[in-house]
């Protein structure tokens, strides 16, 4: 799938089907565990993320072979840096022809706006997602860091914030999106931290079902460990896309 095929698609998510809307994500330390994953899916899904272990190993070229196969990429690299490099390295990403690119909203205004003026300005930029507070945070965890206020009120601040920069798509838990899709109501929602009933939770904190995540308003869900350690991921992901069909009805 090509870069503007990718927008054509994300602009549109919430009237896709399940298969679109469900990325699977390559955890993994090197790239040939990446693709034999990738094999073993049956080309059930259409969107696979790269993050920063795999993209750090294996660079643009990851990003590129998983493309090759007519796939598309959520590139998960959480930029956080002065606005200027955070430009460059929106710039440089472009090149791998990534579908989606996360930068973090805790970054601030200046940056956010680098980063939205920089993706304006290219041919086929990825779509820009603003992370908020990783779902590996609970209230302890983000007083730890100096922050009082809830999980959810912090998600919607720097959404805020973001969307007032012009990024029109957030990275949040599944427990933010509702208020997150009436408040920014043309905003792309990419929900991580996603749990079928009774799989463990592994580091995750605030999760949700797959169901529940969609019915509150996610245009995608972003699933690792309960697919990619699954005795037979291709089963599991089926039975989670079937959850997601039938959470549309």
């Amino acid at each position: 799938m090509s870069s503007s095929a990718s927008s054509v698609a994300i602009s549109g998510a919430r009237d896709l089907g399940p298969r679109d809307q469900l990325i699977v994500a390559l955890d993994f330390p090197d790239g040939a565990a990446a693709l034999a994953l990738i094999d073993r899916l049956e080309n059930l899904v259409l969107w696979f993320k790269i993050g920063l272990e795999l993209y750090v190993s294996e660079g643009n070229k990851i990003v590129e072979a998983v493309r090759s196969r007519g796939y598309s990429v959520f590139l998960d690299l959480k930029l956080h840096d002065i606005p200027n490099t955070v430009a460059g390295a929106v710039r440089s990403v472009t090149k791998s022809g990534a579908g989606m690119l996360t930068l973090h909203a805790a970054g601030g205004p200046a940056m956010l706006a680098a980063a939205q003026e920089a993706a304006f300005a290219l041919p086929s930029p990825p779509k820009l997602l603003a992370v908020t507070v990783l779902t590996s945070m609970d209230p302890a965890q983000l007083a730890s860091t100096g922050i009082a206020v809830s999980p959810a009120d912090q998600v919607m601040r720097l959404a805020k914030m973001a969307y007032d920069t012009g990024i029109r798509g957030f990275v949040a838990s599944a427990e933010e999106v509702a208020i997150l899709r009436l408040a920014h109501p043309d905003a792309t929602l990419v929900i991580p931290g996603i749990r079928p009933a009774g799989v463990d939770t592994d580091d995750q904190k605030r999760i949700a079902t797959p169901s529940a995540a969609i019915a509150a308003g996610a245009d995608y869900l972003v699933i690792g460990r309960p697919i990619t350690q699954a005795a037979d991921p291709a089963t599991a992901a089926k039975a989670i896309l079937e959850e997601i069909a039938a959470a549309k009805l």
